[in-house]
C-alpha cells in the first residue's frame, strides 16, 4: 500500500511538508500551474516532491514521464541537480549513472548545460527522469536547435522535451524573452496533436499573472493555469511573522560613485557585524563592476576577512570550489564578504547578515533581498543608486520605478513586501513590466522542424527567442596543443571534446572582439587576430576548423589555444588577460557523439558482427520493450515502429557501405562490425573487374528509404494509394515492374495506408538525424563525378542497385527481400510518375497531420531503440556463428 504524501515526504526529508507543498501534491491532476512562493519556503522540494510522488511512487501515467526544470543561470542548475539527487538518494530511487542501462524503479537526474555529458537519458524515453538545464540549453533544444548538442541529436531532444514532459519554469522573472518563448511552446503543445501529456508550471517569488498575457496563445494558457501560493498556515510560521530586513538607500554620490569609496563603506559596515563568522553579500549588475569592486575590496580589507568573487564567467572547474565556502553550514572561523552578480539572485541557499546591492529592477531586488536573513531573524540592506551611465544591462525606467518604490519601503522581509504590494497596487505595472522583444510564431516553429544544414553548415538564428539583448552566450574551452613545424598550432583532433569542467560562458559579442578585434560597425575584422588560434566544429566536414567572426554566435562552442589568455582561475573570463590559461583536459567523444556531430560519420555501426536482418529484429524488439509501459501508444504506433525498425538498416546492403568493411565474414549484408574492421576511407563501391570507386557521403538510411519506394514501383499499380493514388488519373504512371507476388515483408509495406507508409518511410530515413525533411545534394555530392549527366544525392546515384537481403517479417521469420533499384525521383519537386508525391510534400503533410512534436517523439523512440540494440553486448547473430558463416578475409 502506498504511503500518503505527508508520510512519504517526511521519510524523504526528515520533516513534514509545508502546508502549501502538501496542498500542491494533493491535486491529483498535474495541469498547468502558476506558483508564487516567497524565497525560503521550499519551492524546489515542493515541486519535485509532487511530481515524484505521483509519477514514480503512485505510477500515475496521467503525469508526464519527464520533469524538465528550466533555470536562467548555470549556478542554479547545479544547485537544483544536487537537491533533486539528495531527495532521490534519501528514498533509494536515484539511478546510478555508471550502472546498467535499465534500472527499474530508479530515476535519473541529468544536467543539460554546455559541455556537460548528458548521459543516456534519451535512451530511456518512457522511464521517469529529471532534466535540469539553463534556459539556453533547454529552449534551444525545444526549438530543435540544441545549443552545445551535435546536430544529429537535435530531433531526439526536441521530441522528448515536447512530449510527456512537465516543464518547470523556475525564477522566471530572470528569463526575459525566454519565458515568452516557453509560454508560446506550452500553448503550441496544447494546440497540436499529442501522444502523452505535457504541462507547464511557472514559478517565482515575484510572479505576476499579467506576465502570461503577451499573446492570444499565452492568454489561453493563462486561463488554464491554477494559481498556487502560500497556505494560511504557512503565514503563521516565524519566517513569515518575525523576519525583519530593515533597508536604506544610498544615492550615487553617497556611496557608489567610485569603487574605493564603496569598498571603504562596505568594510566599515562589515566590521560592525556581531560575531566572528558574519557574512556580507555585495551584488553588482555587471561582471566588470563586480571585478573592479573586488579589486578595491582586496586593498581595503587587508586580509581582515575572507573575500570571494562570484559571477557567471567562470569555468565549472573553478565553480566546483564555491560550494566549500558558499554554504552557510560550511565550517568557518572568519567572517566573509562575497562579491557577486545576478548569479546569487535565485536558488542559492545563502543567508547573509548584511546586503549591499546596486539598484536593479524590482523583481531582481526582491530576489536579492531573499539572500538576506534567509533563515529568519534580522539582516540589514543597503540599495545603491546609479547614474544614467551605469543603468546597463537594465532599462532606466525599470530602475526609476524601483527607486521610487524604495522610498516607500523600510523593510524587505517577505511579509513586508507582500503588504507593500497590496497597499500599492497602482505601482505594480511599473514594478513588474514584461514586454518580450520577440514572440515565437507557430509557423516559425514548423520551419524549425527541418534540421537540414545549408551549404555552409549554418542555421536559422534562434537566439532572439532565448535571451534578450546582447547578453547571449557562447562557450569557450582553452586547450593546449604542441605547435607544428614552423610554429603553427594544428587544429584539435576530430575526436576531442571539451569536458564539462572546461567550458566558460562568454557573451558572444565580447568573444568576437576578444578573438577577432573590434572595428567600426560594418567593418569588423572577419578573421582571428594575429597570433590567436581558435576553432569551431564543422558539421559538414566533421572536424575542428579555424574560427571566423561569423562563427562566434550564441550557442557556439569554441576551442581556444591556452596561450591566447583570456581567463584566470581567480577572476574568470578576462579579455585583457594575456597569461596562459591553466588547461582542463578535454575528453574523447563517444561513438554516438561522433556519429551525431558530423554529416558523414557512422560510428554507431561499430559493434559486434551483426547482419542487417538480425540487427533490425533486435531493434524491433527494443521498440516493443520501450512502448510496453504505454499500452495505448503500443496499440496505435507499435506495428509501424516495428516495421520501421526491421527495415531501417536495409540500405547498408549498398555495395559502397559493404566495401568499407574488411576482415570479417564474406557476406554482403553486414550491419555492424568492430571498429578495427572499418576502412578509414569508408564507402568504396566495388564492381568486379573495375577499379574501386569511392562514394563519399553515402547515407545508408536514404538507401533504406528509397528501397521502400521501390517496393511500390515493383508491385503497386499507379493508382495504389501510397504511390500516385488520386493523381493516377492525371499523371501517366508506369505499371508495376514485377508480376510475381510480393513476399510477406513486401505485403506489409503494400498494405500500409498512405499516411502510415509516409510515417514508416520518414522514421527509416530520419533514424540518424541527418536526412530528414529534405532530400538534396550536399557539397561532397557536388564534388562527385556525374553519372549519366546527374550528380548523387547523399552518395546515391539514380538507379543504384541494392542487393537482395534477408529481413525479418512481423512474426520474426526471415524472408529474402529481392534486389531493389534506388530511384531519386522522390527528391524531385511535384508529382513523379514513378513514386508519386515528392519527399518534401510527404514530410510536410506528416508534420501537419501529426504535429512536429509527435513526429519527433516517434523519431526519438526508434533512435533510442537503435542505439540500445547497438550497445547490447549480449547479442550474438546466429548467422555469423563459426558453423554458419565463412570468416575469410574480405
Amino acid at each position: 500500500m502506498n504511503p500518503d504524501f505527508e508520510t512519504w515526504f517526511c521519510t524523504a526529508t526528515g520533516y513534514a511538508p509545508r502546508p502549501w507543498q502538501a496542498a500542491l501534491a494533493a491535486q491529483p491532476a498535474p495541469g498547468h500551474r502558476r506558483i508564487r512562493i516567497p524565497t525560503g519556503f521550499g519551492k524546489t522540494l515542493g515541486v519535485a516532491g509532487a511530481w515524484l510522488y505521483h509519477r514514480v511512487v503512485l505510477g500515475d501515467l496521467s503525469w508526464p514521464t519527464r520533469l524538465v526544470w528550466a533555470l536562467p543561470m548555470r549556478t542554479l542548475v547545479e544547485q537544483t541537480v544536487a537537491e533533486c539527487q539528495g531527495l532521490l538518494s534519501a528514498l533509494d530511487l536515484l539511478r546510478d549513472p555508471h550502472g546498467p542501462e535499465d534500472q527499474p524503479g530508479k530515476v535519473g537526474v541529468t544536467a543539460l548545460m554546455g559541455g556537460v555529458d548528458a548521459g543516456a537519458w534519451h535512451l530511456l524515453p518512457t522511464q521517469p527522469g529529471i532534466l535540469v538545464g539553463t534556459q539556453d540549453m533547454l529552449l534551444s533544444r525545444a526549438l530543435n536547435r540544441g545549443y552545445g548538442a551535435a546536430r544529429g541529436r537535435w530531433p531526439i531532444d526536441f521530441g522528448l522535451l515536447s512530449q510527456d514532459s512537465l516543464w518547470v519554469l523556475d525564477e522566471l522573472q530572470l528569463m526575459g524573452v525566454g519565458f515568452a518563448t516557453a509560454l508560446q511552446l506550452a500553448a503550441f503543445r496544447d494546440l497540436r496533436p499529442t501522444l502523452r501529456p505535457s504541462f507547464t508550471w511557472a514559478m517565482s517569488a515575484t510572479l505576476q499573472p499579467a506576465w502570461f498575457d503577451v499573446s492570444p496563445d499565452t492568454q489561453a494558457i493563462n486561463r488554464k493555469m491554477v494559481p498556487v501560493g502560500l497556505d494560511a498556515r504557512d503565514e503563521q510560521q516565524p519566517l513569515w511573522t518575525s523576519s525583519t530586513k530593515p533597508l536604506a538607500t544610498l544615492s550615487f554620490e553617497d556611496g557608489a560613485a567610485s569603487a574605493p569609496r564603496l569598498a571603504a563603506r562596505i568594510v566599515a559596515e562589515h566590521a560592525g557585524l556581531p560575531g566572528d563568522t558574519a557574512t556580507t553579500l555585495v551584488v553588482c549588475n555587471t561582471v566588470d563592476r563586480a571585478c573592479t569592486l573586488y579589486d578595491a575590496l582586496v586593498r581595503a580589507l587587508g586580509g581582515a576577512a575572507d573575500l570571494h568573487l562570484l559571477h557567471s564567467r567562470f569555468r565549472r572547474a573553478e565553480r566546483r570550489g564555491w560550494s566549500a565556502w558558499l554554504r552557510d553550514d560550511a565550517p568557518r572561523t572568519r567572517s566573509r564578504i562575497l562579491v557577486a552578480t545576478q548569479v546569487v539572485e535565485a536558488g542559492v541557499d545563502l543567508s547573509a547578515d548584511l546586503l549591499f546591492t546596486e539598484l536593479c529592477p524590482w523583481p531582481s531586488l526582491v530576489q536579492r533581498l531573499g539572500r538576506l536573513a534567509r533563515r529568519g531573524g534580522s539582516g540589514r540592506a543597503f540599495v545603491l543608486g546609479l547614474d544614467d551611465k551605469r543603468a546597463a544591462p537594465y532599462e532606466l525606467d525599470e530602475l526609476a520605478a524601483a527607486w521610487d518604490a524604495l522610498q516607500l519601503l523600510s523593510d524587505g522581509a517577505p511579509r513586508a513586501l507582500a503588504d507593500f504590494e497590496r497597499e500599492h497596487e497602482e505601482l505594480l505595472p511599473g514594478l513588474f513590466p514584461f514586454e518580450p522583444s520577440h514572440l515565437l510564431l507557430q509557423e516559425e516553429l514548423d520551419e524549425l522542424f527541418d534540421t537540414t544544414a545549408d551549404l555552409s553548415g549554418g542555421d536559422l538564428d534562434i537566439s532572439r527567442y532565448i535571451r534578450d539583448g546582447d547578453e547571449r552566450d557562447l562557450t569557450v574551452a582553452w586547450i593546449q596543443l604542441a605547435p607544428a613545424e614552423g610554429g603553427a598550432v594544428p587544429a584539435p583532433a576530430a575526436e576531442l571534446r571539451p569536458s564539462q569542467d572546461a567550458l566558460c560562458a562568454v557573451p558572444f559579442l565580447q568573444a568576437r572582439d576578444w578573438l577577432c578585434g573590434s572595428g567600426k560597425k560594418g567593418a569588423e575584422p572577419r578573421r582571428l587576430r594575429k597570433g590567436v588560434s581558435a576553432w569551431v566544429w564543422d558539421y559538414l566536414d566533421g572536424r575542428w576548423r579555424s574560427a571566423e567572426r561569423g562563427d562566434l554566435r550564441p550557442g557556439a562552442q569554441v576551442l581556444v589555444d591556452a596561450r591566447v589568455g583570456g581567463y584566470s582561475p581567480g577572476r574568470g573570463f578576462d579579455a585583457n588577460s594575456r597569461e596562459a590559461v591553466p588547461v582542463v583536459a578535454p575528453i574523447l567523444a563517444d561513438p554516438q557523439e561522433r556519429a551525431d556531430a558530423a554529416q558523414d560519420q557512422d560510428d554507431l555501426s561499430q559493434a559486434s558482427w551483426q547482419t542487417i536482418g538480425f540487427h533490425g529484429g533486435a531493434v524491433a524488439r527494443q521498440v516493443t520493450a520501450l512502448l510496453d509501459p504505454l499500452s495505448g501508444l503500443r496499440d496505435r504506433f507499435g506495428t509501424l515502429l516495428h516495421l520501421a525498425a526491421r527495415w531501417h538498416d536495409l540500405g547498408k546492403a549498398h555495395p559502397a557501405f559493404q566495401g568499407a568493411i574488411h576482415g570479417g565474414p564474406a557476406r554482403g549484408d553486414l550491419a555492424k562490425a568492430p571498429a578495427q574492421a572499418w576502412d578509414q576511407g569508408r564507402c568504396i563501391y566495388v564492381i568486379p573487374g573495375d577499379p574501386p570507386q569511392p562514394r563519399p557521403g553515402l547515407r545508408h538510411e536514404l538507401a533504406s528509404t528509397l528501397a521502400l519506394f521501390d517496393v511500390l514501383s515493383r508491385h503497386a499499380a499507379p493508382e495504389h494509394a501510397s504511390r500516385l493514388g488520386p493523381w493516377a488519373s492525371v499523371v501517366d504512371g508506369a505499371p508495376a515492374r514485377q508480376s510475381s507476388g510480393p513476399t510477406s515483408l513486401e505485403q506489409e509495406v503494400l498494405a500500409l495506408a498512405p499516411q502510415d507508409f509516409d510515417l514508416v518511410a520518414f522514421l527509416v530515413c530520419a533514424h540518424h538525424g541527418k536526412v530528414r525533411a529534405r532530400l538534396h545534394a550536399v557539397p561532397v555530392d557536388q564534388r562527385a563525378s556525374p553519372r549519366d549527366g546527374s550528380l548523387p544525392i547523399r552518395g546515391i546515384y539514380d538507379g543504384d542497385p541494392l542487393p537482395a537481403v534477408d529481413l525479418e517479417d512481423a512474426a520474426g521469420t526471415r524472408f529474402r527481400l529481392p534486389e531493389s533499384r534506388l530511384s531519386l525521383e522522390p527528391a524531385a519537386l511535384g508529382i513523379s510518375s514513378l513514386t508519386g508525391r515528392s519527399w518534401t510534400q510527404r514530410v510536410d503533410a506528416l508534420r501537419d497531420h501529426h504535429g512536429p512534436f509527435v513526429l519527433a517523439w516517434l523519431e526519438a523512440l526508434l533512435r533510442a531503440a537503435d542505439v540500445r540494440a547497438s550497445r547490447d553486448a549480449t547479442l550474438s547473430d546466429p548467422a555469423l556463428s563459426s558453423n554458419a558463416a565463412s570468416t575469410e578475409s574480405r
